[in-house]
């Protein structure tokens, strides 16, 4: 039967002579390095509808390791920006009891964390993964992984609002409260704004309708513009919400490369590639004997800005040479 996309859990326990890497939003386990030649190779999943194939790239980084072919195996279960579902799942999931446990958005990571403290669990590419004040040097004692963004960093999204539209004086900052770590960003946004004279207005959506009648309700401010906070809704819903915020001329910032290319102005976030591909290195060093809790978490180091100069010219918004110098990749 057909596996929702999304979640990779191992089919065997602990007890099994292989490991099992289980992917929950991505979860995933591994099988052991004797494991038995008839277990299946692993299988190509995605952490979510239009993301990054999360276990494609954490099951190359474990070949890179020196994994075989059929050691590794990969069973998902994909959540969706539904938390009563994600925490049925990391419920299910822990139960099988698998060697390890990559999950690749906040919301379930947090689930996967309530539901033990026994079973190791490596992230990639999320916000605040330990809950809000945990230790980032010591986040639990089963929970280590990669981040993909720094409270500060939400700063700068407004500082590129602003650069890229000078008269903007509102910025709407739409998330969903249910699955987004959104507690991190709205505290330094909205400290931050008074200095660049900027009102911030919370803009919290749970569904499509509410999407369309917040943007609408942004869009009758004079000289307002948008950021999108990273969450697996707004990644859901992110087409959605920038061609409805170009329609009303609003300039957008988004935390994602594929932000942008579903419409942003700019993003400007992490490198996620390079982070589900280093999440391979503490599955493999922890199916190799060393503890999760012994792992650091790794903040991201390198940052991508991503110009898209199509919403641009149709928002007919000249693009300061500032910007366009700074740009890793424009989208024409």
């Amino acid at each position: 039967m057909a596996k929702p996309p999304g979640e990779t859990r191992a089919r065997a326990s602990r007890r099994s002579p292989g490991h099992h890497v289980r992917l929950l939003g991505g979860r995933a386990t591994a099988p052991a390095l004797d494991a038995p030649a008839e277990l299946p190779p692993p299988a190509v999943c995605a952490s979510a509808r239009g993301q990054l194939p999360s276990k494609r790239l954490n099951a190359t980084g474990l070949a890179e390791a020196g994994w075989r072919e059929g050691q590794i195996i990969f069973d998902v279960r994909w959540g969706g920006a539904d938390a009563d579902r994600i925490g049925a799942y990391a419920t299910e999931l822990v139960k099988l009891n698998p060697d390890v446990i990559l999950a690749t958005n906040t919301p379930t990571a947090r689930s996967l964390k309530l539901a033990t403290d026994a079973v190791p669990i490596v992230f990639a590419g999320l916000s605040d993964p330990v809950g809000d004040g945990a230790s980032l040097s010591k986040p639990g004692r089963n929970i280590t992984g990669f981040t993909s963004f720094n409270a500060p960093i939400a700063g700068k999204w407004l500082e590129l609002v602003k650069e890229l539209s000078p008269a903007t004086n509102r910025i709407g900052v739409i998330y969903n409260p249910k699955t987004a770590p959104y507690s991190i960003f709205l505290p330094v946004m909205q400290e931050i704004a008074p200095k660049l004279g900027i009102a911030i207005e919370p803009m919290p959506v749970g569904d499509q309708a509410e999407i369309e009648s917040a943007v609408a309700a942004l869009a009758r401010e004079p000289h307002a513009g948008l950021v999108a906070l990273p969450d697996v809704f707004m990644t859901n819903n992110s087409k959605l919400i920038f061609a409805l915020a170009l329609q009303a001329r609003l300039p957008t910032v988004g935390p994602l490369r594929f932000f942008a290319e579903n419409g942003a102005l700019v993003s400007y976030g992490s490198d996620f590639i390079g982070l589900f591909h280093q999440s391979a290195s503490y599955v493999d060093r922890i199916l190799r004997g060393e503890k999760p809790g012994e792992l650091r978490v790794q903040e991201p180091t390198r940052y991508e800005l991503i110009l898209n100069l199509k919403t641009a010219k149709a928002m007919t918004l000249a693009v300061p040479q500032t910007v366009l110098a700074r740009a890793d990749d424009v989208i024409e």
